[in-house]
């Protein structure tokens, strides 16, 4: 993928904030109208020392007409109560403007990235791990909300400090303006060379916090498979050399932005050290009143060290770009099988047909070749072979996970490229070996398809998949938690599970793939009464392992390296003696070589 520039971030970022623009220029009012305050007491203290010095001829005095020096001291207390009043006052209107737009530009980012996310082809994921799109989803996203929770402001304070600061020396004297000045310059021209330096450390921080994340979840999701296999040692070691990776890839941007700080305070001693000593030696001279005097010295301060906070800025600036070039990226990620426009009619009759499909993934070589599989409306069809011959790969093409590279996928004589995916996929139930369940209670997995069903028809679903029984014996028996995948559950009731899911979404095609192939006997005995009971008027295509499960379906169909070799029903397979019969020999206890 291609690298975003920060400039090209920070445009994208902005046509995000579009509906947000009037609060974005809200906070920064807010924000103005707070460092004009801030910039305040300084003047005070100068008028302050004005009215001791002049006494009658003071600023104070000439302003408001009085010539008491006390009551001239008075006033600046009051103005001073006013101006820490405002001052408060539009801190916390910026602080909270600015943090509740951060919170809002992140949720709707993270919505609409994930929202994309859900709309790229499943051969995008399967190249890419669950944890390095965690990361963007999630740390990256984060990352951007700190840098639009205080350092947008702080950029804004910056600027702004500049321009009422120096308004007040230029007022003053242009010559301690100039010499104040010249710091500014080496400051933001270091700021830009720090720039270039940090930005490729800080995607080298971002590449290494995704690849911790995957790791992460990859070893908490196969946590059992770790503790099996004793694997608690070297797994642990692999995230140390990770997470070192990561601490590596921050310590060399840290010892970059570290050392913005020292620079910067090298050019505000130069000038404060001008500004002491040209502004002493004019005010010495009665070229310059004391107070102005002792106005310009503390400005000079406020003029140069907020400035330091710019490399802190900088470092958020920095990670927030690095992390918004990842965001961005992913969002322009765009699915490569072109959707369809045609609406399946419902109810579908559930007609099934591969005519001479191909199909290999990616640049290798193909899996499926020349297949042509017809599935009549109603019929219960089976597809068998070894291990590897492709037999979940149709599967695949029929969910139009995949295309294929010739031939054509139809329903009801619909070819699914014409066909809107969500449409035709509703007149599909998909039942897979590999059971995902969400966490959260059997209800709401059972309902996953159709949140909208009634406990009633919820419960018919359970009955018709034979595990409302089991469901009843849990804890909370319906409303009992599965855990996250389900993990609370055993094998044989995760799959019963799946199955009353897809029932309950009553399809007209059931796609089952190897249902009953890591269940016991009882489970598989207890699936196949359901699937009995279920595929009655329906269209049902059974990828099995275990041919018993499928010896009454209408047709079989044998796989062997990505072609069909045999077709019929079982009793013909047996019959004809060839690999179907191999298999059934091998699977029912005889001691056969299969060539």
């Amino acid at each position: 993928m291609s690298v975003i520039p920060p400039e090209q971030g920070l445009k994208r970022l902005w046509h995000h904030a579009g509906p947000h623009r009037g609060r974005v220029v809200l906070a920064a009012i807010y924000t103005t109208l707070g460092k004009v305050m801030d910039v305040m007491p300084e003047i005070l203290i100068g008028a302050a020392i004005d009215v001791v010095v002049r006494g009658q001829d003071s600023f104070i005095s000439n302003l408001f007409g009085v010539d008491d020096r006390w009551t001239q001291i008075v006033i600046l207390v009051i103005l001073n109560g006013f101006i820490w009043f405002f001052e408060s006052l539009f801190g916390y209107l910026s602080a909270i403007t600015w943090r509740n737009l951060s919170q809002t530009l992140e949720h709707e980012i993270r919505t609409e990235l994930y929202q994309n996310v859900q709309r790229l082809d499943l051969a995008y994921f399967e190249d890419r791990s669950s944890g390095g799109l965690l990361a963007v989803m999630n740390d990256d996203i984060n990352q951007l909300e700190r840098f639009l929770d205080g350092g947008a402001a702080s950029i804004l304070n910056v600027f702004w400090n500049i321009v009422l600061v120096g308004a007040v020396f230029a007022a003053s004297s242009w010559l301690i303006t100039l010499l104040a000045f010249i710091p500014i310059p080496i400051i933001v021209a270091g700021s830009i060379a720090y720039q270039k330096m940090l930005l490729p450390r800080y995607r080298g921080v971002r590449e290494a916090v995704a690849e911790l994340s995957s790791t992460l979840s990859a070893n908490l999701s196969g946590i059992a498979t770790i503790k099996a296999f004793t694997a608690e040692r070297r797994e642990a070691e692999r995230v140390e050399r990770v997470s070192d990776d990561y601490r590596t890839a921050n310590r060399e941007a840290i010892r970059f932005s570290a050392a913005f700080v020292p620079l910067i305070r090298m050019a505000i001693l130069a000038g404060f050290t001008c500004t002491l000593l040209v502004g002493g030696y004019m005010a010495l001279r009665g070229d310059l009143e004391v107070g102005l005097y002792a106005v310009l010295v503390f400005m000079t301060q406020r003029l140069l060290w907020p400035m330091t906070g710019l490399g802190e800025t900088l470092d958020q600036y920095q990670r927030a770009m690095a992390a918004t070039g990842r965001i961005f990226r992913l969002m322009d990620e765009r699915p490569t099988m072109a959707e369809g426009s045609e609406v399946l009619p419902l109810p579908a009759r559930g007609e099934i047909r591969f005519d001479r499909v191909s199909f290999g993934y990616a640049e290798g070589p193909d899996i499926l070749q020349d297949i042509s599989i017809h599935v009549p409306a109603g019929e219960t069809h089976a597809i068998v072979g070894a291990t590897g011959a492709g037999k979940s790969t149709l599967l695949r093409l029929l969910l139009r996970s995949h295309d294929p590279r010739s031939g054509t996928v139809s329903i009801d004589g619909r070819d699914l490229k014409t066909l809107d995916s969500a449409g035709f996929r509703r007149a599909i139930g998909f039942v897979s070996q590999d059971v995902f369940l969400f966490h959260g209670t059997v209800r709401e997995n059972i309902a996953f398809g159709r949140p909208e069903a009634t406990p009633e028809e919820v419960e018919a679903a359970a009955r018709a998949a034979e595990a409302h029984e089991f469901i009843l014996n849990l804890p909370q028996g319906y409303e009992t938690v599965v855990g996250e995948r389900g993990q609370k559950l055993s094998g044989g009731q995760r799959q019963r599970l799946s199955l009353a899911r897809s029932i309950l979404r009553d399809p007209a095609i059931l796609a089952l793939d190897e249902a009953t192939s890591a269940v016991d006997n009882e489970t598989e005995a207890a699936i196949q009464r359901s699937l009995a009971v279920v595929t009655q008027d329906r269209t049902a295509l059974v990828i099995a392992h275990r041919l018993s499960t499928v010896r009454d379906a209408h047709r079989i169909w044998v796989l062997e390296a990505g072609r069909v070799s045999e077709a019929g029903t079982h009793d013909e397979l047996v019959a004809a003696g060839g690999l179907y019969a191999a298999l059934w020999r091998v699977q029912t206890g005889e001691r056969i070589s299969i060539s």
